[in-house]
């Protein structure tokens, strides 16, 4: 049983005292929150608490670097303007710790509990999985057959970009279908909200373009909402059910995340429990949050405490201690790569150091998320926030990771040091790999990386090799016979690509 310790606030003052005592209360609120007092749920561990007090002081990138210290919780949600931030940790199957910091809402003065709920984002992939699987256990699908075998009221028009080849379920799941939309935008909640079959086919008041084939099916990896929602429709045409009662009734009621739902927009009953979006300045999204009809997709509302419970089921399913779901079976194949080496049935799986971890982020408007977990081990967390910023996600999870010690995943401390402003400007330039363009810009005595809409500096650990916090790889400038820069390599976890420099 977890010990839930809630401290919660009443202002009862004249209306002459009123204005006195509120912005004293605000003044108090805003420390309360701050220094993380505001709901705590902690197992039966006596030492729990110092491990709580190890992340909250220990916030760092992915690489640590010699001679800078590590970083306060507090002190970085105000670097990063981010209004609120909960956390869920797993310890040997077991839920260690809870615990929720800064604001639901700063306006309405609502600060974030155990129970508030956000946006998952793309975690919402992860669990529809399961809905899909389900439905394979039970024998209402295949996984490797014609997806236009189950969709009954939408029919994907196959094209020759195809190349004749037919996408399977496995393949919308693993994101190995070849096809376009790499994620949604959502509405704001006085727009006039698509249905399913408008946004499939990118037909107005859809704001995302049609889902497409891009490429053959089945040869390689590259990420498509587009295909989750296309999932979605299956689900739907093969149950005949709403999508959210079907999520509820066959994944989120026997996983007992009872107050996680898929609907959109969300009930209204659940209106005080819901955290607001704010972007990455901290203000506030219009109308608080957008709906995201991509429900597979986007449109999972939870907390991290919930979301513990859908992983250490994972987690013991696959020891054959629980079966809540699936089979042992199903399970294995739920984390087995499809295609790609990294992309599962609904998640990433990645190893460090012999150690495998399944994994999965999320983004809506105003809101991150991202779990990761060992896949034999028992541990894990979950960090969800309502900011637009996913930095601050990823430094929590690495002070949990080092409190923890989770084998691989922190790389040991790094020596930085400075190159030549004429490396530098050798350096920069534009450089292609798998249909993406990345740029090398020069500033100052610093080189800065533009990478999927991020800009990130480059830190050297040699003249040539190099790394940047907002993405968890080790880089490597290359030159040709001529000592001409041609290019860099890109490693990630065993898996190894080259950037050609084309201009």
């Amino acid at each position: 049983m977890l010990q839930a310790i809630s401290l919660t606030f009443n202002l009862s003052t004249g209306m002459k005292q009123k204005k006195k005592y509120l912005s004293l209360l605000i003044f108090f609120l805003e420390m309360l929150n701050l220094s993380s007092n505001a709901q705590i749920e902690i197992g039966p561990d006596s030492t729990v608490l110092n491990r709580i007090q190890s992340v909250e002081n220990s916030l760092h990138p992915w690489v640590k670097i010699k001679g800078i210290p590590l970083w306060t919780l507090e002190k970085r949600l105000e670097h990063y303007h981010a209004k609120g931030l909960s956390i869920a940790v797993i310890k040997d199957f077991k839920i260690d710790w809870a615990k929720g910091y800064g604001w639901a809402d700063s306006s309405e003065l609502r600060p974030v509990n155990t129970a508030t709920l956000f946006q998952a984002g793309s975690i919402s992939k992860s669990l529809n999985a399961l809905g899909i699987l389900k439905l394979a256990q039970e024998g209402k699908l295949d996984l490797y057959t014609d997806i236009n075998r189950y969709l009954q009221s939408w029919k994907f028009p196959y094209d020759s970009l195809s190349k004749g080849k037919k996408i399977y379920i496995a393949n919308l799941l693993s994101h190995t279908a070849g096809l376009t939309i790499h994620g949604f935008p959502g509405y704001p909640i006085d727009d006039t909200i698509p249905s399913i079959f408008h946004i499939l086919n990118g037909s107005p008041p859809s704001n995302t373009k049609p889902v497409r084939s891009e490429f053959e099916p089945g040869e390689e990896f590259k990420y498509s909402g587009g295909g989750t929602t296309i999932s979605q429709l299956i689900i739907e045409d093969i149950t005949r059910e709403p999508y959210a009662e079907f999520m509820q009734k066959a994944i989120l009621d026997p996983l007992e995340m009872k107050t996680s739902s898929y609907e959109q927009p969300p009930f209204p009953l659940k209106k005080n429990l819901l955290a607001t979006g704010y972007r990455s300045n901290g203000d506030e999204v219009k109308g608080k949050y957008h709906i995201y009809p991509e429900q597979a997709a986007a449109g999972l509302w939870t907390n991290p405490s919930e979301l513990t419970k859908f992983i250490i089921e994972i987690q013991l399913s696959l020891l054959g201690k629980s079966n809540k779901i699936f089979s042992v079976e199903i399970t294995r194949k739920y984390i087995t790569p499809y295609v790609d080496s990294g992309a599962a049935l609904g998640v990433f799986v990645q190893t460090f150091c012999g150690t495998r971890y399944f994994s999965h982020a999320g983004s809506d408007r105003g809101f991150k998320a991202q779990f990761f977990a060992s896949i034999e081990n028992g541990y894990g967390a979950v960090v969800m926030a309502n900011t637009d910023n996913v930095l601050l996600i990823d430094e929590v999870m690495n002070a949990i990771a080092s409190t923890y010690n989770w084998n691989g995943f922190i790389v040991p401390e790094v020596t930085v040091i400075k190159v030549s402003d004429s490396t530098l400007i050798s350096y920069a330039g534009k450089y292609s790999f798998e249909g993406q363009t990345a740029t090398c810009i020069k500033e100052g005595s610093e080189l800065f990386l533009l990478l999927r809409n991020q800009k990130m500096q480059i830190h050297f650990t040699s003249q040539t090799d190099f790394f940047v916090f907002g993405q968890r790889a080790k880089m490597q400038f290359s030159s040709d016979e001529k000592g001409k820069i041609n290019g860099f390599i890109f490693s990630e976890d065993g898996y190894e690509t080259f950037a050609n420099k084309v201009e």
